[in-house]
């Protein structure tokens, strides 16, 4: 039933900083705009094939809405790169850590303050070896 994530939402203050920091520093591809009386009120980013993020102006979202997203998750081929390129457009990675799941992993947030996680597996991840992730 289930192929995979769709989207993730989330809402911005600054549309054009989180544009930036996910187009120039992350590489990814602004699929198209959400458009409401001539206005731009949001985006949809292309994280991969098919899987997208979507972004709404904080003011123009479902007043309903209950809450941000805790962290997003990208995995990465190359950790060290990634960390290279946010911090080549002025923005906070974290030093790459092994986490308890046997990834290489480190942290930034977006210009909302969305939580930003990078994955890089090993041959020993947990998502490789469906092994239980051992939490101190």
């Amino acid at each position: 039933m289930i192929k995979g994530i769709a989207h993730i939402c989330t809402v911005s203050k600054d549309l054009a900083a989180t544009e930036r920091f996910y187009c120039s520093g992350l590489k990814l591809k602004k699929a198209f705009d959400f458009v409401k009386g001539g206005e731009v009120i949001g985006f949809y980013l292309e994280a991969a094939k098919g899987v997208y993020i979507e972004v709404f102006r904080s003011d123009k979202i479902d007043p309903n809405a209950n809450g941000a997203v805790s962290h997003v998750s990208f995995e990465v081929d190359d950790i060290d790169e990634t960390g290279h390129q946010l911090k080549s457009q002025g923005y906070e990675v974290t030093k790459k850590s092994l986490g308890p799941d046997h990834t290489w992993q480190s942290w930034t947030s977006d210009p909302s303050g969305v939580k930003i996680e990078f994955h890089q597996y090993t041959p020993t991840s947990c998502q490789y070896t469906g092994e239980n992730c051992k939490l101190d």
